[in-house]
Formats: structure tokens, C-alpha cells, sequence
């Protein structure tokens, strides 16, 4: 590749609180449009704004795990524009203060450590939504829902570190683990709880001048932002090779076409006219409530990674997946605490646990399988009650009917066979009915090893203790 990539995103995280950010109106999502509402959050004239301290709070627990300086003096800006879904004219966010700054996380990107810097976490209210619908009659009207006008919104804004659309997409993905570990926000991208704004441009590899900077608007999923990141830099590249030049403008992801495509250019660029907001006082902390939010703050993927790989002997590649999300790592200790074998139990959640899951489309919350249920089939296959792929159908009965896997083991008959005179005669049985491949066997062909294994446990449905069978068949043989 001749041209390189620079990379900033700019992610808009909704703040897990109950009421918005200024007023004491539900931020519950799927209401009826406009029944969540107040003078505050609509803009009536008059009315003054009250800081959620439990927003505050949440901003800076974030900047905390994000390794951001706090700062002890911010203050709040108003932002000028006029938009049908922003009723006061203005909104209330932050500029030239903000809460937090000069921040990182870390990411690993094709099997390097990456640190990507953070530039900035700022608190701001949302905005409105707008909706558009056809009539009947092949007319559209279009409507206000100001029930979102007000929820409490993080800005989170990285340095320009980014190099590759991979990156871009591991990035928000740490972002998102911190974010929901810390319980400040959900992460739902579906719903626009975390979206995320791309700025991309491309130079020659080792020049140290940026190029001219592309914005993507609302992209909300991981999918998106590497598919739009991935056309546009492609985009970019063929227009410099053509002997164009690349104009500054927003531009908007189609994912239906899978193009970006633009929205408005440089000359329409907004003026905001930032000034400080008269209705809100500077927020000054103190280090007593700060000392108390570092207190407060859980154990973080990235030290929770290390501590597994230290503490119960899994792989990197295993802890990261373990620890991507807080409740999947609680589960999966929760089965260690119950005596499972810490590498068994990291199999089995990240295999048929999570397939099942995903195939019905649950989250670990969901999972009807308690990891004390997996850790006593795992005791079973241990001590040799049941084999491994006996223990297949196990989990799903499990999974299906909620029971404990001796009572499965016990009603359907699934003990394992570990008699050797029974097993023999399995084996006796197979060779018998299978002289050619005996003799090719015993000419070399040792692939056929197999093909005798999968014939005994058919006869023993399963149940034939996999080492006796190798035993038995291997001294046969020779």
C-alpha cells in the first residue's frame, strides 16, 4: 500500500441514568413519542437547567478508565444551531472546559499492543429525533420526538491514532467493554445508545502532514464503522490517484448501497458561536468525592484479562474473549468457584456455550445453563462417569430442560462404558466384520485408525471409554 490511513472517532455514549441531564424526565427508551417531556428539556422560555450529579459522576468514572486527567474546574457551553429536533435553539454542552482530557486505552491489533489516545470526554445533552412518515395518499409528514431531548450524552473523542479500519473497530469495542463494566451506559448501538462520528484521511506512507480530513456521521455498529471506514479510504485514494483532491465534508454511511455518501461540504460548515452557558455554574471537584469515585471503580477488562491469564492459566486469546464483557466473566468464574477446571470451562463457554447462545440469539444473562450445572458435567467427565462426547448431549439437555447432568446422565442411560471385556468385544466385533481394512491397516495405512474408533463407539452408541478403546484396538492391531 502507497497511502496510509489517519483515523479519529468521536463516540457518543447515553448515560445509564434514570433521568436526563438537566431536568427530572424518564430517559426510558420506546416511550410514546413526546410523554417524556417537561419546560425544561423542551426549551420553554424561562426555565432553568439543574445538573444530574449522577451524569457527573458517571463522566468521571469514565475518564477515570480511560486513564484522563479530571478536570477540577469545568464548566458548560452553549451550542448554537437550529434544527427542528432542538427546540431551544442551542445546546447545552461542553467546549473550552471540559470534564476530562489527555486520556488512552489500550487495544491489541493483529497481536500488538496499540495505545490510542483520548483527547477529550465531554458532557452534553441530546438532542431530539425526528420522524418521517407517508400518508396514504403518496404524501410525507414529518414529526418532533423530544422524549430523547435532554438524555445524558458522553462525547469521548480519540487522538487521530488510528491507523487501519480493524483498529477503528477495536477500539470502540474496548470503549464499549469499559463503558458497560463501568454500568454507565449500555452500549446498545441498535437503539443509538453508543454511536460513533469518523474522521478519515489518507497521505503517503511517512509523511508527517495530514491530509485533508473526511467526516462519517452516526454510524452505529461495529460492522458499519469498518465497512464505511474501508470504502472511504478506498474512496479517498482513487481520487487522489485520478488527480482530484479530496474536498472537506460530512458525509453519511448507506449501508444498504455500501457507500458514503455526501451530506454537506465545508462551506456549509456550521458556525456554533460557542459561549459559556449563563444558566449553569462552573462544576468545581473536590478530591474527597474523587478519591471516593476511584474507590468505587470495578476491576477493568484489561486488568481482569491479566489476572486470568495469571490466575487460572487460560490463553491470551481465551481472556480476551472471557473478559470482553463483565457478566461473561463473572459466569465463567462463578463455574470455576464451583469446581470446574478453569481450561475445561473456557472451552466450553467459548464453544457450544456461546454457539448455542448466539444461534438463539441470547446474552449470557439469559443463559439458562448456571455455571454450577457446567461445572458438575465437567466432574463427571473428570472422573469418567461420562466422555466427552457423551457430555455434548449432556449440555444441551442441560440447556433445554434446566436439569442437573447426573439426572440426565442417570434417566437417559448415558454412563459411560468402562468395562474392558465389554469394550473388547466391541473391538472383537468391528475387526471382525472389517478384515480388509484390518489388513491395509497392518500394511501401513494408519489412517484407518479412525474409521475402527468411529465403528466401536457406533456399535457402544457413544459410551465406550475413548482411552480403552485406543488401548484395546491399538494392541489388537499390532
Amino acid at each position: 500500500m502507497k497511502y496510509e490511513a489517519v483515523i479519529g472517532l468521536e463516540v457518543h455514549a447515553q448515560m445509564l441514568t434514570d433521568t436526563k441531564i438537566f431536568c427530572g424526565c424518564s430517559t426510558k427508551f420506546g416511550a410514546e413519542p413526546n410523554s417524556q417531556t417537561c419546560p425544561v428539556c423542551i426549551g420553554m422560555p424561562g426555565v432553568l437547567p439543574v445538573l444530574n450529579k449522577k451524569a457527573l459522576e458517571f463522566a468521571v468514572k469514565t475518564g477515570l478508565a480511560t486513564n484522563c486527567q479530571i478536570s477540577k474546574l469545568s464548566r458548560f457551553a452553549r451550542k448554537n444551531y437550529f434544527y427542528p429536533d432542538l427546540p431551544k435553539g442551542y445546546q447545552i454542552s461542553q467546549y473550552e472546559l471540559p470534564i476530562c482530557e489527555h486520556g488512552y486505552i489500550e487495544i491489541v491489533s493483529d497481536g500488538n499492543t496499540k495505545k490510542i489516545g483520548i483527547t477529550r470526554i465531554h458532557m452534553e445533552e441530546d438532542a431530539g429525533k425526528n420522524i418521517h412518515e407517508s400518508s396514504s395518499g403518496g404524501g410525507s409528514f414529518s414529526f418532533v420526538d423530544l422524549n430523547r431531548a435532554g438524555v445524558p450524552l458522553m462525547e469521548i473523542v480519540s487522538e487521530p491514532d488510528i491507523s487501519t479500519p480493524s483498529e477503528a473497530v477495536e477500539y470502540m469495542k474496548k470503549l464499549r467493554a469499559i463503558l458497560r463494566y463501568l454500568n454507565v451506559c449500555d452500549g446498545n448501538m441498535e437503539q443509538g445508545s453508543l454511536r460513533c462520528d469518523a474522521n478519515v484521511s489518507i497521505r503517503l506512507k511517512g509523511e508527517k502532514e495530514l491530509g485533508t480530513k473526511v467526516e462519517i456521521k452516526n454510524i452505529n455498529s461495529f460492522k458499519f464503522v469498518e465497512k464505511a471506514l474501508e470504502y472511504e479510504i478506498k474512496r479517498q485514494i482513487k481520487v487522489i490517484e485520478d488527480g482530484g483532491r479530496i474536498i472537506q465534508e460530512t458525509r453519511l454511511w448507506d449501508s444498504n448501497k455500501g457507500i458514503t455518501e455526501s451530506m454537506r461540504g465545508k462551506e456549509e460548515a456550521h458556525d456554533y458561536r460557542y459561549f459559556p452557558e449563563p444558566d449553569l455554574v462552573p462544576i468545581t471537584i473536590n478530591e474527597e468525592w474523587l478519591n471516593k469515585i476511584k474507590q468505587s471503580l470495578p476491576e477493568l477488562p484489561d486488568t481482569k484479562r491479566e489476572r486470568f491469564i495469571k490466575e487460572h492459566g487460560i490463553s491470551d486469546t481465551d481472556a480476551e474473549l472471557l473478559t470482553s464483557e463483565m457478566s461473561l466473566a463473572d459466569w465463567f468464574e462463578d463455574a470455576i468457584t464451583s469446581g470446574g477446571n478453569p481450561k475445561l470451562v473456557a472451552n466450553w463457554v467459548k464453544g457450544d456455550l456461546l454457539r448455542i447462545l448466539n444461534e438463539e440469539n441470547k446474552t449470557i444473562e439469559q443463559c439458562p445453563v448456571k455455571p454450577s450445572q457446567l461445572a458438575d458435567m465437567l466432574k463427571l467427565i473428570e472422573n469418567g462417569t461420562i466422555s466427552g462426547k457423551i457430555a455434548k448431549t449432556v449440555f444441551e439437555e442441560i440447556y433445554k430442560t434446566g436439569k442437573n447432568a447426573d439426572v440426565i446422565v442417570k434417566e437417559k442411560g448415558l454412563v459411560q462404558i468402562t468395562s474392558t471385556d465389554e469394550i473388547e468385544k466391541a473391538v472383537d466385533e468391528v475387526l471382525l466384520k472389517n478384515p480388509g481394512e484390518v489388513e491395509r491397516y497392518r500394511s501401513g495405512d494408519k489412517k484407518l485408525l479412525g474409521f475402527f474408533v468411529g465403528q466401536i463407539m457406533k456399535i457402544t452408541k457413544g459410551k465406550a471409554n475413548p482411552q480403552l478403546v485406543n488401548e484395546i484396538l491399538n494392541k489388537k492391531l499390532s
